[in-house]
């Protein structure tokens, strides 16, 4: 969590998250937000970080830069650790 814990790259525009409310293959994804989702936004009051949840949706993340790059990370069956692994991962690199 401590990689969340500071202001994100001026570069990055938003974050969407998608995983199932129910499915054993997102739980990682649904602890990572329960867990991390607060500090990101105290840290980035402006940052658009939407979280979508549907029925059967793969789990995984889409991080959107300036200039319309747009990079994703698969988080289906992560453990949380791993989801905040991949997802400062992509978000580092800008």
């Amino acid at each position: 969590m401590s990689a969340f814990a500071k202001t994100l790259s001026p570069a990055l525009r938003e974050i969407r998250i998608f995983c199932c409310q129910s499915s054993q293959a997102s739980a990682g994804t649904r602890q990572f937000i329960l867990s991390t989702y607060p500090v990101i936004k105290k840290h980035n009051p402006d940052l658009p970080v939407m979280i979508r949840e549907a029925n059967g949706t793969p789990a995984r993340m889409f991080a959107r830069f300036e200039r319309g790059v747009e990079k994703h990370v698969e988080l289906d069956d992560l453990s949380s650790s791993d989801v905040a692994a991949s997802v400062a991962r992509i978000l580092s690199t800008s």
